[in-house]
């Protein structure tokens, strides 16, 4: 007998049925989010609880991107999600929830405006990308660097527009910065200006205020980016 864990291994001969259900999952999610506006995905750790520092900056920053008119979108569950979503709808925003299906963790959270459910990872991505202008990233684990790095590098080959990356609390992802530079960059993997695709901020007046500018200069739209911003620093400048 299968394990129906495993969503490829189902994927059978008999089961060619389930196209019928992914085109569900996405005329579902294009009808719902085409509607939202300017939205921005938020990822971070599902692992903290409402009085750790993770969730209460998820918080503070959805706050004040839905006062700015910005809808949040988050994958629905607890942690860093959960906060994101509470804190769009303190402020009287729209809150998205993109559950998705997983054997632990994932249970939705009761912040939500507009709640899709996925089973189907590859899809819930796509409604990530397909409806941000930005992306902030909170410290997490395999879950948030995964949607990290499958973003830049869809930047990086010019099948999405170059939309803003901001990873939140320097302290954590400072070391993962210093190795691409020096291990990576240094070895020729990646060159020194895709590094500067991201922007590591602390402050969260200083990370709305990027993207509130990015958003009215539309500047994923020209060659410099988000560099063109005054406040800019790249992270990897040139020597």
């Amino acid at each position: 007998m299968p394990d129906t864990r495993f969503v490829l291994d189902e994927m059978t001969v008999k089961d060619t049925w389930r196209i019928f259900r992914m085109m569900a999952e996405l005329v579902e999610g294009f009808d719902e989010l085409s509607k939202i506006g300017p939205a921005v995905s938020m990822f971070g750790t599902a692992r903290c609880k409402p009085s750790d520092p993770e969730y209460l900056l998820a918080e503070t920053i959805s706050r004040k991107l839905a006062e700015r008119g910005f809808a949040v979108i988050t994958g629905g569950g607890p942690g860093v999600m959960e906060g994101g979503n509470k804190g769009a709808v303190a402020a009287g925003g729209t809150s998205v929830g993109l559950n998705i299906e997983l054997p632990r963790e994932q249970a939705p959270n009761p912040y939500q405006t507009v709640s899709l459910d996925f089973r189907y990872f590859f899809l819930r991505k796509l409604m990530f990308v397909k409806y941000a202008v930005a992306f902030v990233i909170l410290p997490g684990g395999f879950g948030s660097l995964d949607e990290l790095f499958e973003a830049v590098t869809l930047i990086q080959t010019d099948r999405i527009k170059r939309f803003p990356m901001f990873l939140v609390d320097s302290k954590f992802w400072r070391p993962m910065i210093d190795w691409l530079k020096t291990d990576v960059v240094n070895r020729g993997f990646i060159s020194p200006d895709e590094l500067n695709l991201l922007t590591i901020v602390d402050d969260p007046d200083d990370l709305v205020e990027q993207i509130v500018w990015c958003e009215e200069e539309k500047c994923y739209l020209t060659p410099d980016g988000l560099m063109s911003h005054p406040k800019r620093r790249p992270l990897n400048p040139p020597t």
